[in-house]
């Protein structure tokens, strides 16, 4: 699979600035989502990019290094958990998604998101699934983006001991959901998430 085949087509029509754009922690029981944000150079690229899900953790946080260093622009946003429990976790999404976008600089013209969601944003775009294995300059957003917060969970698992958030990143596994019950909700935890155990 050539990752590069949407950006070319994209580069044909005249797009120069093209920003990837993708979010993790959708699905948790805690923390916020974020995304990420990138315009990468198409030439000289960082080799290994691929889907974030499918690289191990270490290697994922060296790539996050080198495309901090190579991207034109990068930026990262979060939107925290009441926001969600308000808004809904689709919402939280695509306004994370915009924020993230529009702090861009230089600005793209030209974004290109995972998934399936249309962004309220002013630039021309396009949603690709399962963009971050097919995209090269989405799957840089999606590195970066988990690795901020993976990063965050960890420091939230100091915060917040007993969730066991360093190992479970916020998602409801057996022992996020026994802690949950045993503790009850901490500041972090989504509420329109958790009622069935909180």
């Amino acid at each position: 699979m050539d990752k590069l085949e949407i950006e070319k087509g994209l580069l044909a029509k005249g797009y120069s600035l093209i920003c990837g754009v993708d979010e993790v922690g959708r699905g948790p029981l805690a923390g916020p989502v974020l995304c990420a944000a990138v315009i990468m150079p198409l030439e000289n690229l960082v080799e290994g990019i691929d889907d974030s899900k499918k690289i191990p953790a270490k290697k994922r946080e060296s790539l996050a290094e080198k495309i901090a260093g190579a991207a034109i622009a990068c930026r990262i946003c979060a939107v925290d958990a009441a926001t969600i429990d308000e808004v809904n976790i689709l919402e939280a999404t695509r306004l994370c998604m915009k924020r993230a976008i529009e702090a861009l600089d230089p600005a793209p013209d030209f974004v290109i998101t995972d998934g399936n969601m249309t962004l309220d944003i002013s630039f021309p775009q396009m949603h690709v699934v399962r963009g971050d294995a097919r995209s090269y300059t989405i799957g840089a957003a999606s590195i970066v983006a988990k690795t901020r917060r993976d990063a965050l969970m960890k420091e939230y698992a100091e915060t917040y001991p007993g969730y066991g958030f360093e190992r479970n990143m916020g998602y409801g596994t057996k022992e996020h959901v026994e802690a949950i019950k045993r503790l009850g909700l901490c500041p972090i935890h989504r509420r329109s998430f958790t009622s069935r155990w909180a």
